[in-house]
């Protein structure tokens, strides 16, 4: 009874429990997140009963945005080829929560370049919420320069808001402003103007009705004081203000060339006044300079350049046939010229300028050259001595002239041995002044006399051993010769007191006098 009972009371009960609650929330894996609280009761709105595959549609419905970047080949959910061609929740998943995520951002690995603005140069190195602040969504963030750098712009909007015409994303200090092309050409920016800072000419950021004359900056650079005019470009240039274009050549005759061109303009022209010049001879600037003391004309250019006053062009050889060769031609023109140089007719011989270095005296003449060379009047001696009747052999080749020519007259020197060595003759003249016919001029200790050919006395035995001095003991001078009869060395040596007669060579042989080699008949 009480089942039946239970039964009739749950199906009378199962209409109003269908009546109060949604069938379709008991099936719902769990809360959707707080964006989409308000229609979580609505299935519908994202949901198509059996067709899943028309899910992706439903939520483009909602999220129109990213429906038109779609469509209009733009932004994130266009370039990701993911999110362009697959379904909405294979990465937006939701029921899990009011608080879930079902963005799923991971700032660390997200790809910028799959935005409409990729990240180059220092925007690399900025941070995420940089531009994305907190509690916005990623898409509103702002993609234009202003947007983020209006505190930074120093020309407060006076430029536009389009920063990119000058500024780069390199560095906001690089600009690449096309100075020339914003003003029609008719101010490019050139020379020293194109590294000069804006605010130097666009003073309080003012960019209009901005001066383009030279004065309206240059004014107080103006050397000239005004006095030339305000059309500076004439002469000066870009580059540098000190760097002038004007072509002086041109406009007054007298081209400015070596060290003229280097000139300051007030070097010629004092008192900037360029009507007045001090003149285009030499002598109007270099009188001071002319140390030749107007002797020589007021033609400077004849021998000077402009490229160095004590450098000169003079062709001396050919001007006077006497070549300015060796010492000569670092010799200066005053050491020669004392007087005048075109009324000046010098000497062309040696003496004539050095004839108080003649040690000669003159004694040799006036040819200085056949023995002097042009370099040194001492080095490079050039006289042949074998051409004379003494010519130098041996030692005598390595010895000095003065050695002989104490007088340096050089003529009349005496030839012989003994005229130079009579101290050095160790037989004190007993063997004559004939030095030649035993000494050679290799050195005088090297002699070279053969007894046995030079003389009818042959020298053997013990003579061989003896000295010079021990037979000529007297100078050969007297016109005697020597005896050749043993006696005349042997006689106090001589036992026989003269009993077997001179002779000794009958007995005694030329070895040893002591002991007879022969026997008496």
């Amino acid at each position: 009874m009480r089942s039946r009972l239970a039964a009739l009371l749950v199906c009378g009960l199962l209409p109003l429990v269908a009546a109060a609650l949604d069938w379709e929330s008991l099936v719902m894996p769990g809360p959707v997140i707080s964006g989409h609280a308000e229609i979580e009761k609505d299935c519908r709105k994202c949901h198509v009963p059996f067709a899943r595959d028309e899910q992706r549609g439903l939520c483009l419905d909602c999220h129109d945005k990213v429906a038109a970047d779609i469509a209009g080949k733009q932004g994130f959910h266009w370039r990701s080829a993911p999110a362009r061609n697959g379904e909405c929740r294979n990465c937006h998943t939701d029921h899990e929560g009011r608080s879930a995520d079902v963005v799923r951002l991971t700032p660390q690995t997200f790809d910028h370049a799959l935005t409409d603005f990729p990240l180059e140069s220092a925007h690399r190195n900025a941070s995420c919420t940089d531009c994305h602040k907190p509690g916005n969504k990623h898409r509103d963030a702002p993609s234009s320069c202003i947007g983020c750098h209006a505190d930074r712009d120093v020309h407060r909007k006076a430029l536009g808001e389009d920063c990119s015409n000058c500024h780069n994303v390199v560095s906001w200090k690089e600009i690449k402003f096309d100075h020339a092309r914003a003003t029609d050409n008719r101010y490019p920016l050139t020379g020293a103007h194109d590294k000069v800072e804006c605010g130097l000419c666009h003073a309080g950021q003012r960019y209009e009705d901005t001066p383009t004359t030279c004065v309206a900056c240059h004014r107080i650079d103006d050397a000239h004081q005004g006095q030339r005019g305000t059309a500076c470009e004439n002469c000066h240039q870009t580059t540098a203000w000190k760097e002038q274009t004007f072509d002086h050549a041109k406009k007054t005759g007298f081209a400015l060339t070596a060290g003229h061109a280097k000139l300051a303009c007030q070097s010629c022209h004092s008192g900037n006044d360029f009507k007045k010049t001090a003149g285009k001879a030499c002598v109007d600037c270099h009188r001071s300079d002319d140390t030749h003391l107007g002797r020589n004309g007021p033609e400077c250019k004849t021998c000077h350049t402009t490229k160095a006053w004590k450098e000169q062009t003079f062709d001396h050889a050919q001007a006077t046939k006497f070549p300015l060769a060796g010492a000569h031609a670092e010799a200066s023109c005053v050491a020669c010229h004392k007087g005048a140089a075109e009324k000046d007719k010098l000497e062309t011989s040696c003496v004539s300028c050095h004839r108080g270095d003649d040690p000669h005296q003159e004694a040799l003449g006036t040819g200085c050259g056949d023995c002097h060379g042009l370099k040194t009047w001492q080095s490079g001696l050039r006289f042949d001595h074998d051409l004379s009747s003494f010519p130098l052999a041996g030692l005598h080749a390595t010895t000095s002239c003065e050695s002989c020519h104490v007088d340096r007259k050089f003529r009349d020197t005496p030839s012989t041995c003994v005229d130079c060595h009579r101290p050095d003759d160790l037989h004190k003249g007993n063997l004559g002044d004939q030095c030649a016919s035993c000494h050679t001029p290799n050195d005088w200790r090297i002699w070279t006399f053969n007894h046995d050919t030079q003389t009818d006395f042959r020298i053997d035995g013990a003579h061989a051993d003896l000295r010079c001095l021990s037979c000529h003991v007297r100078p050969p001078g007297d016109g005697r010769s020597m005896a050749r009869d043993c006696s005349s060395c042997h006689r106090s040596d001589d036992r026989h007191n003269g009993q077997f007669s001179a002779d000794c060579g009958r007995c005694h042989n030329t070895r040893s006098f002591s002991g007879a080699i022969r026997r008496m008949p």
